[in-house]
């Protein structure tokens, strides 16, 4: 089924704040590359994303926890375009002081502020940074954009 997926930095430009969300990769453990979870292992290859254990294992802590979700994809890029790999945004603001946002990041990282799984990347998009891509979101740019690429 076709879905309309937004990039993450237009996500923070619409909500007007920091935004958080979280990239898959292919997995690193005997026990999660078993031939049904994974779809090919080169680069750009297409995870078999909805059934990817650690995506399932994220989404489902995301829910207990009454945290919103939906698809995105990574920041935009004029210089191509990419494939979706799971990508989930993460609605809960950058806040450091939110008992939330700390259990989150507790779930997520270790206490080194590593990664506490190697196959998914907690990513924070401050809004400066979304900004830079600001002229995305005129009417007519990506129509534009398609002519010449």
């Amino acid at each position: 089924m076709v879905m309309l997926i937004e990039h993450i930095d237009a996500i923070a430009r619409k909500e007007q704040r920091d935004v958080l969300y979280v990239q898959f990769h292919q997995p690193t453990s005997d026990e999660d590359l078993k031939e049904e979870n994974v779809d090919g292992l080169g680069f750009f290859d297409e995870l078999d994303w909805e059934h990817l254990p650690r995506r399932q294992q994220i989404i489902g802590w995301l829910d207990a926890h009454g945290i919103g979700w939906r698809h995105c994809a990574d920041f935009a890029n004029e210089n191509g375009i990419f494939p979706y790999l799971g990508q989930i945004y993460i609605d809960l603001p950058y806040d450091p002081t939110l008992p939330a946002y700390k259990e989150l990041r507790a779930f997520l990282e270790n206490p080194d502020g590593s990664m506490r799984f190697p196959d998914a990347t907690f990513c924070y998009v401050p809004l400066e940074m979304a900004m830079k891509n600001a002229a995305h979101d005129e009417p007519g740019f990506w129509e534009e954009w398609a002519k010449n690429f």
